[in-house]
């Protein structure tokens, strides 16, 4: 082949491969890392996107847990995986809103590093405490707590987690003493909670519904300013008092920053399309959550607004992750 004509054929080549690419993709399973726990609400959302996204990629959508630093070790797995679409990852609110501006050595950047493609579901979280604890209302947890300072202890997802920085923010905004205990999702931290080795926590409502209903953890209040569905005798922060204490929870999917658009663009129809659908929205309204279909452009709008609130509260109680 002449010199000319190679040339031309590699550059029509180079249009055509991210077309042909979209075209064939998935040829296999799909990897979709959760970092967090299995059981844990990050887990239990990715599951019912996965099945909804395997029916219309045709193939296998598998997750796999990756779990630690408050969701940012499989974020960071994800977005270090090979850019060809065959690893995805779910974020939530903590690695690409919170860990930013409080790790010393965030080991990826959220802007650059990932390729946004769909809000995937809102979550309202929900203050709980063990039975054996004395109180009935936020305001007699915080009377107790004024009266024991630093003896009740709050299990998180993780320190810097949207479920620490709610507690904290509740220490803040009651001017009361608690202890913090992380742990590396939010399920191992509800277990300790219902044996009593901790005494309260914030958690997505989906972690801790089941135990609220069996009467083995108490509800005194949810955290945003609109009652849950699943819960609508528990009154909202607002409601009992403390209304600047408000930590909606959220997801969201990404991959590789340098994936394919061709790819992107079909992996955000098979997600988007799963969110859409009835039976998706019908599992995820069991335990209150709101799917949040979105386009990239969407998502990096909302993680922008996100980075500025959590931000805001990172600094004023000069939080910094160890």
């Amino acid at each position: 082949m002449k010199p000319i004509l190679r040339l031309l054929a590699l550059a029509l080549a180079a249009l055509l491969t991210p077309v042909a690419m979209g075209q064939v993709y998935p040829s296999k399973p799909v990897r979709l890392i959760v970092p967090f726990p299995a059981g844990g609400p990050a887990d239990i959302f990715a599951r019912f996107l996965a099945q909804g996204m395997t029916a219309s990629l045709g193939q296998s959508v598998v997750i796999e847990n990756v779990s630690g630093v408050g969701g940012v070790l499989g974020v960071d797995r994800a977005a270090k995986s090979a850019p060809d679409g065959y690893t995805l990852g779910l974020n939530s609110s903590s690695a690409v809103s919170i860990a930013p501006f409080s790790m010393a050595n965030m080991p990826f950047d959220p802007l650059k590093d990932l390729a946004l493609i769909t809000t995937v579901v809102r979550v309202p979280e929900v203050l709980v405490t063990n039975p054996s604890l004395p109180v009935n209302s936020v305001a007699e947890l915080v009377a107790n707590a004024k009266a024991n300072p630093g003896k009740i202890n709050f299990g998180s997802a993780g320190s810097g987690t949207i479920t620490h920085l709610a507690g904290e923010l509740l220490k803040v905004e009651a001017s009361i003493n608690l202890t913090h205990v992380p742990y590396k999702g939010a399920a191992p931290a509800v277990n300790d909670m219902l044996g009593g080795q901790v005494q309260m926590g914030i958690f997505d409502v989906p972690v801790v519904l089941p135990h609220i209903k069996a009467g083995k953890l108490r509800a005194l209040a949810v955290t945003s300013t609109k009652r849950a569905s699943s819960l609508p005798e528990v009154p909202t922060t607002g409601e009992a008092g403390y209304p600047k204490v408000l930590s909606d929870n959220w997801y969201g999917l990404i991959a590789p920053a340098a994936t394919p658009p061709a790819v992107l663009k079909r992996i955000h129809a098979a997600a988007v399309s799963a969110l859409n659908s009835a039976e998706v929205a019908e599992q995820y309204a069991k335990v209150s959550g709101v799917p949040m279909p979105s386009s990239p452009e969407e998502y990096a709008a909302y993680v922008a607004q996100e980075q500025a609130k959590w931000g805001s509260v990172v600094k004023a109680i000069g939080f910094k992750a160890e």
